[in-house]
């Protein structure tokens, strides 16, 4: 991995709003392949960074070059080239699975016979094999999530953006996802998420904490947790920095 040129760099990236700073001076590399990501407290700038990153927000300053492409500059360029999943992703309750999944390969312009692929690909890969008749609105919380998970995928992107991609669904559910987010991986899918759920944090490869927009750790769990000093967890830090941003 330290050989291989970042998929993911950004150099002293600012966001504000008026008087507030969102995002102050955020710096790191992400690396073809990897699951990283990104916690901190609610307000602490990870989904305002993942947002610039998407090209769905333009920084105040600095640079960020994601798949290739500076999106401070090309922001619609990017998009074809990643895949987005918020923790509100809007699936159509009252369409099928396959419908919901072709919907979106449309939206994508995933062109008919790789659509028909790639829903076949997204049911197996995504474990929805024997759901495709049924309403997304009757769907479990995991269902719902692994649904949400193959239609942001159905174009194939470099890089997948997950925000809180396990939310609200049993531990189980989020084991299944982790599974099949390492998998992805494993295809050389990039993968960036962020989680509240500091027993998923020890499944990334390197993770960045961030606390009132800054940038104050970054590493492997291990260093970071070092960082803080010896006999942290990743859970103490968190709580730390709650209570900090209280």
């Amino acid at each position: 991995m330290a050989t291989s040129e970042p998929v993911v760099s950004l150099r002293g990236l600012v966001k504000r709003f008026g008087a507030l700073t969102a995002v102050e001076n955020v710096s790191f590399d992400i690396f073809p392949g990897e699951v990283f990501g990104m916690l901190g407290p609610n307000g602490s700038g990870k989904t305002t960074t993942i947002r610039m990153l998407c090209g769905l927000l333009a920084p105040t300053a600095g640079t960020a070059i994601v798949a290739g492409v500076d999106v401070t500059t090309e922001p619609d360029r990017v998009k074809p080239r990643i895949g987005y999943m918020s923790q509100a992703f809007g699936l159509y309750r009252d369409l099928t699975v396959e419908e919901n999944l072709r919907f979106y390969g449309g939206v994508y312009g995933v062109e008919r016979e790789e659509l028909r692929k790639g829903i076949a690909w997204a049911m197996q890969a995504m474990r929805l094999t024997g759901t495709a008749n049924q309403l997304a609105g009757t769907l479990s919380g995991g269902f719902r999530q692994r649904l949400a998970l193959g239609c942001s995928l159905l174009h194939r992107p470099q890089i997948l953006f997950l925000d809180e991609p396990t939310a609200g669904v049993d531990p189980a559910a989020r084991r299944l996802f982790w599974t099949i987010i390492r998998e992805l991986a494993d295809q050389g899918t990039t993968m960036i998420v962020t989680t509240h759920y500091m027993d998923e944090a020890e499944r990334f490869e390197r993770l960045a904490f961030l606390s009132r927009g800054h940038l104050i750790a970054i590493g492997t769990p291990a260093e970071v947790k070092a960082t803080f000093g010896a006999g942290s967890s990743l859970e103490d830090i968190f709580v730390a920095l709650q209570e900090k941003e209280s």
